[in-house]
């Protein structure tokens, strides 16, 4: 079975989050790269989303956390919208074509209803295959990518672990994409 890989190309990374603002614009598809980047989620819990989740109609303003209960896991998980996300969303607010509205999904179909997980795939595959990065690269490299990258900026691993939900340590080791390469990366660098 092939799993889904992070993406640790920094330069095709930056390539691959402005895809659909830069090479194939689609203020939809932007947002829900960037939301997958920048929150560490399952696709099912990104369908999910509605205005009223990130946007507070009564105050005017973006809201600061999302509460949520992951589907997959059934348990409580609060996450903090970075600027890169209330920048994003402000973007997407702007040009969206959809309606603005506290029930309203933020990746929405022509119907008003949320798009589907293969639309999801659909959306990180077209834009990775035209980034030219190799491997298997889906919804769930999102998640992954957020992890290697936070993990890459010294957050430790104990809690990348509590973010991802993980019920062991060994699950958020695959989720960050060890490889030899950062392995002897140490070993290089550690010199007693």
């Amino acid at each position: 079975m092939n799993k889904s890989q992070p993406i640790k190309n920094k330069e095709k990374l930056d390539r691959f989050k402005n895809f659909y603002i830069e090479e194939e614009y689609n203020p939809r598809n932007y947002m829900f790269i960037s939301l997958g980047l920048n929150t560490a989620l399952r696709v099912s819990d990104l369908l999910k989303f509605t205005w009223n989740d990130v946007y507070n109609f009564n105050n005017g303003c973006f809201r600061t956390h999302v509460k949520l209960t992951e589907q997959k896991t059934t348990k409580q998980s609060v996450i903090f919208l970075n600027s890169r996300i209330i920048n994003s969303l402000s973007w997407y607010k702007s040009k969206a074509l959809i309606k603005f509205l506290p029930d309203t999904f933020l990746f929405s179909n022509d119907n008003n209803q949320h798009i589907s997980r293969s639309t999801a795939y659909r959306i990180v595959h077209n834009a990775a295959v035209s980034c030219e990065i190799e491997g298997v690269i889906s919804p769930h490299s999102l998640r992954k990518t957020f992890g290697y990258y936070a993990w890459q900026q010294g957050t430790s691993p104990v809690l990348l672990m509590d973010i991802y939900q993980h019920s062991s340590f060994e699950i958020t080791k695959r989720y960050l994409g060890i490889e030899q390469d950062e392995r002897d990366s140490v070993f290089r660098n550690v010199v007693i």
